[in-house]
């Protein structure tokens, strides 16, 4: 066995790595020769000058086969030659990519097909049942066989000669994992609960109120009246409430009238025991198996198509609510690259390197997957279409959408429109130093090249409680006002990010707390020493300004009850003491979940507030002037006028309403108020109070 190895970094080149003085070196006036010995080939070699004295390369005219067991001959050298870089290379993918391929198992009762793309393979037997059986390599790379018989619930691996090295791997399109990831499990989906397809009321992107729910946080609280407990199950349950009868679980979701769940990954992820999930605990952004629902949400881990059935009951009482499932699906990286089955099947392929060859760090976890790369694009896209097709859910929220390449983004959207229901598509836009151009990043910045997709809006969040990286900082509910010449951009959706204005409406998805960091309330009692009381009125501004501005409104699970995190600003691991939403803050919050209900309610009794375009927004929303730091807007309606008012200070405000009549004050925080109607043109704002009123035009 050689101490060499000989690596093909580009179509024609070749590098050796060798000491100073390696004995190798004396021998560069007689370049090798490659030889193939299946082809009985030989391919001739020049010296080129490496860069350093550690680096020895090589050119070659004709373009090596890859796959194929090839071997550098020196002398008395025999060292073996295998691919690295070239697989980043351009002509790599346009040779070897397989892009209109159906990969990943098929099982039916009559048989078993797998589709495995790997390239760089020289080998490849699938191990099924413990017994091994080889495969055959097809013109475009894909390793397949088909296995006659009924096969369905068997484990299978793979076992691939690559590098020279013999390498168990799973397959990243399985559908079904045993416990805590250890092997792919073949599925016959027919055999799964089948979903039908579901229509809901929702018709547009702003007709949506996203709600962002952790399926462990939901239900794993002692109050929350679930039998199965941080469970897919535990979501299914109906009329679940507290010891004292207050709603929770999915019919709180319900009566609160949110129109989409916005899960937490729920795709197959590390670090949590899923056996015994109690041992530990993570929002899911560690993805293992991106087609595989997550074991420690099913109540029998160690049953595969048992956690398929869960995932599958759940999503379909939240549609028997009328509530849309939404999938917060992490593209941007896996848990450990070099762990992954990405990694071990096409070395180096599907992850981003910078230039100097490390791997690239954009999203802060140690690798960046390469959308951009043919077959990288490909899974992402196949994965979506599976979500779609088989567990019929009605969106996607990209993680760190970002470091995802625009073309995949796009491509993904055009998949979407296939369907004949709407499916929204959000993420987080931020410019993270990924090794990709700029220009082909799916941020913020481009959202003119994104049309369809939404993108959480910083700017909204900032201007509302403060700059989020700096936790002193005050903006409009907590500033006394602060960012007041903001607000008339925020609530009519025309600023995205700071500098970014040319979008579409549904674009903005508005929020001021999310998993992320501090919640809300947390934030206040860091920024704003004030009594609860005070705190309470500042919070729910925020939530107030969230739901009644143009857009896309999100809220994070519990924030209509001030959910605390008790000042835990990163919380992904802090288990459930930290993380459960208490659902006996939902009962002595009631008034406020109540505040909130109504303008839920508000929002979706009155299109004003869920505008389509710049054009009509300009036509029935209008700002109020001469009352900062006291923000108010009339929004025009057929036959009616809706004017809001939010005072941001401690001062009684005395205003004089757009236009004298009977108004009405539908929805206010500040329930005590005496005057719910209004005769007349001049009206009184409570200190911190969010007032909507209404008056019929005639």
């Amino acid at each position: 066995m050689s101490n060499y190895t000989a690596w093909m970094d580009d179509v024609h080149l070749i590098t050796i790595s060798v000491d100073e003085l390696d004995p190798l070196r004396k021998r560069l006036d007689t370049p090798p020769i490659i030889y193939w010995e299946k082809e009985q080939t030989y391919f001739h070699t020049e010296f080129h000058q490496a860069p350093n004295p550690h680096t020895l390369h090589f050119s070659h005219q004709e373009a090596l086969p890859i796959g194929e067991e090839l071997t550098l001959l020196w002398g008395e050298a025999e060292i073996p030659v295998f691919p690295r870089d070239i697989v980043r290379k351009e002509a790599f993918d346009e040779r070897y990519s397989a892009p209109d391929t159906t990969l990943g198992p098929i099982c039916t009762e009559a048989e078993a097909t797998f589709q495995l793309w790997t390239p760089v393979a020289t080998t490849v037997e699938v191990n099924v049942d413990g017994k091994l059986y080889p495969m055959n390599r097809t013109e475009n790379f894909v390793w397949t066989l088909t296995l006659a018989g009924d096969w369905h619930g068997s484990p299978y691996h793979f076992e691939a000669s690559i590098h020279g090295k013999r390498v168990r791997v799973n397959d990243p399109y399985a559908k079904g994992m045993t416990p805590d990831s250890e092997t792919s499990v073949l599925i016959d989906l027919s055999r799964t609960m089948q979903l039908k397809n579901t229509k809901l009321p929702v018709q547009y992107p702003t007709d949506a109120i996203i709600y962002e729910l952790h399926v462990r946080d939901a239900t794993i609280h002692p109050n929350s009246g679930v039998k199965n407990k941080g469970r897919f199950l535990g979501l299914t349950e109906k009329y679940t409430t507290t010891e004292n009868g207050y709603s929770t679980g999915l019919s709180y979701l319900n009566e609160l009238g949110v129109t989409h769940v916005q899960l937490l990954p729920v795709n197959d992820y590390a670090r949590v025991p899923e056996m015994e999930p109690e041992l530990g605990y993570n929002w899911g952004y560690d993805p293992l198996y991106f087609q595989v629902p997550e074991g420690s949400y099913s109540v029998l881990p160690d049953q595969t198509l048992a956690r398929i059935n869960e995932l599958k009951k759940m999503i379909q009482a939240f549609h028997e609510e009328t509530i849309g499932v939404i999938l917060d699906v992490v593209f941007n990286h896996v848990f450990v690259r070099e762990e992954s089955d990405f990694e071990k099947l096409v070395p180096g392929y599907y992850f981003r390197y910078d230039n100097e060859g490390n791997p690239s760090n954009g999203t802060g976890v140690g690798n960046d997957f390469a959308s951009e790369r043919k077959m990288a694009r490909k899974f992402i896209v196949d994965t979506i279409d599976y979500w779609l097709t088989e567990y019929k859910v009605d969106g996607f929220r990209f993680d760190l959408m970002g470091n995802i390449d625009i073309e995949t983004i796009r491509q993904i959207k055009e998949r979407c429109l296939q369907e004949e229901r709407m499916i929204l598509l959000l993420g987080e836009g931020w410019d993270l130093p990924t090794a990709l151009d700029r220009e082909k990043k799916a941020i913020t910045a481009h959202a003119a090249q994104l049309k369809g997709i939404g993108f959480f809006n910083d700017y909204f969040r900032d201007t509302l409680k403060g700059r989020l990286f700096d936790t002193g900082d005050k903006g409009f509910i907590n500033g006394s006002g602060r960012f007041h010449e903001r607000l008339g951009d925020l609530v009519k959706a025309v600023t995205l990010t700071e500098g970014i204005s040319n979008h579409e409406i549904q674009q903005s998805v508005n929020y001021v707390e999310c998993h992320d960091n501090h919640t809300l309330w947390d934030r206040l009692a860091l920024t704003n020493k004030e009594d609860f009381s005070t705190r309470k009125k500042m919070h729910q501004l925020g939530t107030a300004l969230t739901l009644l501005s143009q857009g896309i409104p999100f809220l994070h699970a519990g924030q209509e009850f001030f959910r605390t995190k008790y000042g835990v600003e990163n919380s992904y691991l802090s288990g459930d003491a930290i993380n459960a939403m208490n659902w006996t803050r939902r009962e002595t919050e009631n008034e406020t979940v109540e505040f909130v209900k109504k303008l839920i309610q508000l929002r979706k009794n009155h299109s004003v507030f869920r505008m389509r375009s710049q054009e009509e927004i300009a036509q029935r929303l209008h700002l109020l002037e001469g009352h900062n730091p006291l923000f108010g807007f009339t929004l025009l309606e057929d036959g009616k006028d809706i004017t809001i008012f939010i005072n941001p200070t401690r001062e009684v405000r005395h205003i004089q309403l757009p236009a004298p009549g009977n108004w009405k004050v539908t929805v206010t925080n500040h329930q005590e108020r005496p005057d719910k109607v209004v005769q007349g043109d001049l009206f009184h704002v409570y200190e911190y109070e969010v007032a909507v009123l209404e008056k019929d035009r005639f």
